[in-house]
């Protein structure tokens, strides 16, 4: 079998799982934030934060818990690592500094798991177990609330209330991530991922020196980075390291969990605004451009140039080869059109136009499916403005779902989807420009600036990977990527949950026969040639000065 027939095969196997999933867990998600019953292990969890779980919230309250927990998850995991040198289970590892410290604090809150240490040489397991697993679990269970609310803006009429947030955290962690993840995380260990926590051993003799590995429970955290896009590896080399990754099928299946919640959450929408064809109409959005864009990566890496990598039969430099060009061009699709940041290659080592798709990738705003959460509410943003284009095309008042989409619909929308073009690009430009910065910089010319641009990329949309030739572990890159991160992470928030709020104050409008179907094919056209015109005419400079001009001169 050639690896192109192979890859295809993957590829199959994997819409297969997804198809069998999508329609059961989607209503079950949407069920669990429907119903009005709360489990006893909830109710313990709500007395012991002091919460009412039954109170409705408007959106000004709702965004209020969403900031104020983050805000306790950045200084409790800030206090953590930098009291490490003196928590048991430390592995011997000093405590953290204050620029990492922040960094690393602000990534695993912000659900971006961006990673500039070797966390096999850096964190112990206290740290990595009650601190950055834990984050994993909350930061996804966030993401997938403020999705929630938003849905509910739509689902709702003549009220300005969203729902409860605690509530919707608490649920989404109790029965949704914490079941998933502990089959996850029993199938990882059956198929040879380690779970323990044992200390330091030195294992062979190598060039005058031993080599060391320590363990971990990396199979739960495994589990749960991939399940949440997270993304954060208990190793350095993250997914490529046969503890956390051992063989093709774990690689595969841990393209599934990443894929897995954000897919099933269009179900979950259609369910809750009592229309699945809703669903199917974002669904199909979706697919298309990761489809589209997972043929392309495979394209960019089989169709090689020169005769080493004809002889090698594909661009296998910085891939692993347990899961050859195929494996690795699935997983970076997935991992960048997601907020995962997980990687089973190197990035960096991609042809130049496949690590432009990389990078295009997370320019969409990572909806293709996106996040957990945050794909659905930044492609149910991007549905408002191809629909508001649509209203300019036949001079009607745009609507969808039943409401108007009016100026102030129309503003929130546009601020969110500037934010993080914003940052990334501003950031970028104000670390080429500076004279200490570029020092970072593994490579000159046109690869080094699609490095830096990657970085602020990954950081802006919360992704969390790295193009790897760039050392991002400096106070310059530690600050900066952390406070683009925070930006990146709460800014949009604020303006999905004020568009939530004003949604849930309309009063539904009736549907007319001029009213725009956009449960239709032609809606899907419509609003992936929308995701695909704004993202290029926002990011189409930056990209000419990195990949394309790599890409076109190699």
């Amino acid at each position: 079998m050639g690896p192109v027939t192979a890859a295809v095969l993957q590829l199959a196997a994997l819409i297969g799982a997804l198809a069998l999933c999508y329609v059961p867990f989607g209503n079950y998600m949407a069920k669990v934030y429907s119903t009005d019953k709360h489990w006893r292990v909830e109710k313990w969890i709500y007395k012991g934060i002091g919460a009412n779980p039954d109170t409705e919230m408007r959106w000004p309250a709702y965004l209020r818990g969403v900031l104020a927990f983050s805000l306790v998850g950045v200084l409790f995991l800030y206090l953590l690592q930098r009291l490490q040198g003196i928590l048991p289970g430390s592995l011997g590892f000093s405590s953290v500094n204050p620029a990492q410290s922040f960094n690393t604090a602000v990534s695993f809150v912000t659900n971006t798991n961006w990673q500039s240490y070797y966390g096999e040489q850096t964190m112990g397991h206290v740290v990595q177990t009650a601190g950055l697993a834990v984050q994993n679990f909350v930061s996804a269970a966030v993401g997938i609330a403020v999705a929630v609310a938003l849905v509910r803006g739509f689902a709702r009429s003549r009220t300005g209330e969203l729902g409860n947030f605690w509530s919707d955290l608490v649920r989404g962690i109790i029965r949704i991530l914490v079941p998933v993840a502990v089959v996850a995380a029993v199938i990882l260990v059956a198929c040879g991922a380690i779970q323990n926590f044992s200390g330091i051993h030195a294992v062979g003799q190598f060039m005058g020196g031993s080599q060391q590995w320590n363990g971990g429970a990396v199979a739960s955290q495994e589990a749960i980075k991939e399940l949440g896009t997270n993304g954060g590896g208990y190793f350095n080399a993250n997914s490529a390291h046969p503890f956390e990754n051992p063989t093709p099928f774990t690689n595969l299946f841990e393209i599934f969990l990443i894929l897995l919640i954000p897919f099933a959450l269009t179900r979950t929408f259609g369910v809750m605004v009592g229309s699945v064809k809703q669903g199917y109409a974002i669904l199909a959005t979706m697919g298309t451009i990761w489809l589209g864009f997972t043929a392309l990566m495979m394209w960019t890496e089989f169709a090689h140039h020169g005769p080493a990598l004809q002889l090698a039969g594909g661009a296998y430099e910085g891939k692993e080869v347990r899961f050859g060009v195929g494996g690795s061009s699935i997983f970076a699709v997935a991992t960048t059109l997601t907020s995962t940041g997980a990687v089973d290659s190197f990035h960096s080592s991609f042809t130049g136009l496949g690590g432009g798709i990389t990078l295009l990738s997370m320019m969409l705003g990572e909806i293709a499916p996106g996040g957990t959460g945050s794909g659905l509410y930044g492609i149910l943003i991007m549905a408002i403005i191809a629909v508001f284009i649509a209203g300019l095309m036949v001079g009607r008042t745009p609507e969808y779902l039943g409401k108007k989409i009016g100026a102030r619909e129309i503003k929130l929308s546009a601020i969110y989807i500037l934010i993080t073009p914003a940052l990334a690009l501003v950031f970028a430009a104000v670390s080429m420009a500076l004279p200490t910065p570029p020092h970072s910089m593994l490579n000159p010319g046109a690869h080094g600036f699609s490095e830096v641009l990657y970085a602020f990329t990954s950081a802006a949309n919360n992704n969390g990977s790295a193009f790897a030739g760039l050392n991002a572990n400096t106070d310059w890159y530690n600050t900066m990527t952390g406070l683009a991160m925070l930006f990146g992470r709460f800014l949009p928030m604020v303006f999905v949950l004020a568009l939530a709020g004003s949604l849930a104050e309309q009063k539904p409008v009736p549907v007319t026969a001029g009213t725009l179907r956009t449960e239709k094919p032609l809606f899907t056209g419509l609003l992936v040639g929308a995701i695909l015109i704004i993202t290029g005419l926002t990011y189409f400079p930056a990209l000419a000065l990195g990949p394309l001009a790599e890409g076109l001169a190699s």
